[in-house]
């Protein structure tokens, strides 16, 4: 069963692949199946995006106590409100990610991945689809709240620079994140438990992505460090364009982003087909 899946999936076989516009129209209705789902519970949604008020009170108590002990107007060139509008998108961010990890390990260790893997979709663009129709909305959600309460407590936001270029850029950070998400959920095709994984994960993205303290206040050698892995370009990458759009800013975020979506989706491309091909050999 799992054979017939890798045959649609692979044109090496000698199957031809269907045509990018139909191919395309597989995953957009995976993807607004999805969107139609998340509707239908309005209250849940509503629910799950009220949590990042909690977070932006939380927040605009321990900054203000910050900056009121330092004495200064910004610290490491943001301002209080800059600060809190750096959070929001973090949050807003954080929040409506979708962790499809847990999911594609439970597909593996009952064996539903055969089944799966038989169906006329690649695994690994069903679950991303999937989860981008989450996420599209959850963001929303989290985006429009987060951001009312911030304008209360701090005044305007940035410009439409600022949700022009931060918009572009967490496209590609839910794009980076799901690449890690699928990285782990295929370890379990070896390991078979990853909530070890998805633990490491989550407290980098916590610590060395931004989530918490925007890396400007790290001491230099910690922000050059995280800056060079690719957990900062998730989070801190799309927040800091967020209250300071420039071009140049823009163009480093866009081009670190590429370049870890290319390393990290390559591997999760080589990792997915051994796995599938394993899985085939082993009898599905």
């Amino acid at each position: 069963m799992a054979n017939g899946g890798i045959r649609q999936a692979s044109p090496v076989n000698g199957v031809r692949s269907p045509s990018l516009k139909a191919a395309l129209g597989k995953y957009w209705a995976i993807f607004r199946t999805q969107l139609v789902n998340s509707l239908a519970y309005p209250i849940d949604l509503l629910g799950r995006s009220l949590l990042i008020v909690l977070f932006m009170w939380i927040f605009m108590n321990l900054w203000r106590v910050t900056y009121g002990a330092s004495g200064a107007h910004s610290i490491a060139g943001l301002t209080l409100a800059d600060t809190m509008w750096y959070l929001m998108m973090a949050e807003a961010v954080m929040l409506s990610k979708r962790d499809l990890s847990e999911e594609m390990t439970e597909q593996v260790k009952d064996g539903s991945v055969a089944y799966l893997l038989n169906k006329p979709f690649n695994f690994i663009l069903y679950h991303f689809a999937a989860g981008l129709g989450h996420s599209v909305l959850a963001f929303g959600g989290n985006l429009v709240i987060g951001a009312a309460v911030v304008w209360l407590m701090v005044g305007p936001p940035p410009g439409i620079a600022g949700w022009l270029f931060a918009g572009a850029a967490v496209i590609l950070a839910w794009l980076l994140d799901f690449c890690f998400s699928a990285l782990i959920g295929l370890s379990a095709f070896v390991v078979e438990e990853t909530a070890a994984f998805r633990w490491i994960y989550q407290k980098f993205l916590l610590l060395l992505g931004g989530v918490l303290i925007p890396l400007d206040f790290f001491p230099a050698w910690l922000q050059t460090f995280s800056l060079n892995l690719p957990f900062a370009w998730v989070i801190y990458g799309p927040a800091r364009l967020f209250v300071e759009p420039s071009l140049a800013r823009l163009g480093q975020v866009l081009l670190q982003q590429g370049i870890w979506l290319a390393l990290i989706g390559g591997t999760v491309w080589i990792l997915y087909r051994r796995a599938a091909a394993r899985l085939a050999i082993n009898g599905g």
